[in-house]
């Protein structure tokens, strides 16, 4: 389901199984995102049947965070997250949502707004070039956004310099089934997933990247090598559904 990533550049990068220039990704990928920003929270639940909520959920009760912590989640999209770690680091801590999408960012703060989150801090920023000071973060997080990166490797090295020591990267992504029945039921699942966009959003082609770029993703042990290469120790990862989505987990030594 899933391939080892190379650490060769070609000048050339997956969208889906298409593959375009390196610098074309990241303005193609925010193409996708611009497309389904209104139905984004929307198509979400549905195609996960609620279950990202929950997965998110976990996410922040595995990440130890403290009341002090400086957190920043990173590819965050409409929020949920950062509410999420703002409940819990009181008014010593800071949350930060970074995303490169200036549409989801401004659909994050309405909602934050009406929430009641007024003292998360927004940031329109690239996840391989951090506007972020050495040091600056206790934890950083990222749901589902790892896969959309031209980059991996320069992100997961821009995400440990901000980390001071002892700091930890936790990132919830899609992963590759253990059992071959997950996977062929998950594959048979999710081909529907462009029809539902067809039919919610009026669009069919970014959830077909979706499926795409989820097929593409390094595999459960290929992104805990990444993660040791970056500089990460005592990195480990937890299966849900069977492996149809992974928690990886990494510490700033």
């Amino acid at each position: 389901m899933s391939k080892k990533p190379s650490n060769i550049s070609s000048g050339f990068a997956d969208f889906g199984f298409e593959r375009v220039p390196e610098e074309d990704k990241a303005s193609r990928v925010r193409q996708v995102f611009d497309a389904v920003t209104d139905r984004y929270d929307l198509m979400n639940d549905l195609m996960s049947l609620g279950s990202h909520r929950l997965l998110k959920r976990l996410l922040v009760e595995v990440s130890a965070v403290r009341s002090s912590d400086k957190v920043l989640d990173l590819a965050g999209g409409t929020g949920d997250l950062a509410m999420l770690f703002s409940d819990h680091v009181g008014p010593e801590g800071r949350v930060m949502l970074a995303d490169i999408n200036a549409s989801m960012l401004h659909l994050a703060r309405d909602r934050m707004l009406n929430k009641g989150y007024a003292g998360i801090h927004l940031v329109q920023a690239d996840a391989e070039q951090l506007p972020l000071p050495d040091g600056s973060l206790n934890l950083v997080s990222m749901a589902f956004g790892l896969r959309n990166l031209t980059h991996k490797e320069k992100a997961l090295a821009e995400i440990y310099r901000c980390l001071s020591s002892g700091g930890r990267l936790l990132v919830l992504e899609f992963s590759t089934p253990k059992h071959v029945v997950t996977r062929s039921l998950f594959r048979f699942y999710s081909s529907f997933w462009p029809l539902l966009g067809q039919s919610v959003v009026g669009q069919a082609q970014p959830y077909r990247y979706l499926v795409e770029s989820i097929s593409l993703h390094p595999n459960q042990e290929a992104l805990k090598m990444m993660f040791a290469d970056a500089g990460f120790a005592d990195v480990r990862y937890h299966n849900f559904m069977d492996g149809v989505a992974a928690l990886h987990i990494g510490y700033k030594p």
